[in-house]
């Protein structure tokens, strides 16, 4: 194969791809099947099928058991917003969102005390093992589950006091900052980390999407004087949802 020259199953997707996009092949529409795409294209059935592999994995085509493969229809992607904590109105990035968009989101959660995983104990500054809080959240928007969460918050902070609960108790369901300013720790800062991965199936599961889909995770942690109060991993559905920041020049 020739320097920068495609591999025959690459070629073949790409030409299906181009078609998916410009309406050629539209939703619902059925997929070539593996002998016609052979034909058409000149190539084995081994390429064949690994084109077919490609765009299955892409999300662009989903497979019916007994029916045979079929491009699926494509969301239009929404915003997430995502800006700094503003006093005096919603605490949390999902409830300013909802608000700002007259919307009207719903979410479960549980909290249970767990070991802190090393890599979360890193964040939070802590010995990998020590007790943290760990709170789970399912986001939706319209019934639609739109985004997961998990938190984890150092018990040696907030154990035995009133916010040691994110969601429940006289601040419950406050946000970090307010729930945090109840126990003389004051948040002035915080940073997010945004990566892509492809989803863990009981993500994908939850979420709605086609095994391996990407997913957006937002690594966000809160500090207070330089502590780490709480750390928490936002998974969103890459195909459905942009994350858009609103960052104010000062």
């Amino acid at each position: 194969m020739a320097f920068g020259e495609q591999p025959a199953y690459l070629r073949v997707a790409g030409d299906l791809r181009q078609k998916i996009v410009d309406g050629s092949l539209p939703p619902h529409a059925r997929l070539p099947s593996q002998a016609r795409i052979r034909e058409e294209y000149g190539v084995s059935d081994t390429v064949a099928l690994e084109a077919r592999k490609v765009l299955m994995a892409e999300g662009l085509v989903e497979g019916r058991s007994g029916s045979g493969t079929y491009v699926r229809e494509q969301p239009v992607p929404r915003r997430v917003a995502r800006s700094g904590y503003r006093t005096g109105g919603p605490s949390t990035p999902f409830r300013q969102e909802q608000a700002e968009a007259g919307a009207r989101g719903t979410w479960e959660s549980g909290s249970e005390q767990a070991a802190a995983p090393a890599a979360i104990a890193q964040r939070l500054g802590i010995e990998a093992g020590e007790r943290v809080m760990r709170t789970q959240y399912v986001f939706r928007d319209a019934g639609e589950v739109m985004m997961l969460s998990t938190s984890w918050e150092p018990l040696a902070l907030t154990g035995r006091t009133p916010v040691m609960l994110p969601e429940e108790g006289p601040l419950g369901g406050s946000g970090v900052v307010d729930r945090m300013a109840a126990i003389d720790l004051v948040v002035d800062n915080v940073v997010e980390e945004v990566g892509a991965r492809p989803g863990l199936a009981e993500e994908i599961a939850l979420l709605g999407g086609v095994p391996g889909h990407v997913v957006l995770v937002i690594g966000r942690t809160y500090y207070a004087s330089g502590r780490a109060v709480e750390t928490a991993d936002v998974v969103v559905p890459a195909d459905r949802y942009r994350l858009a920041y609103h960052l104010p020049v000062r």
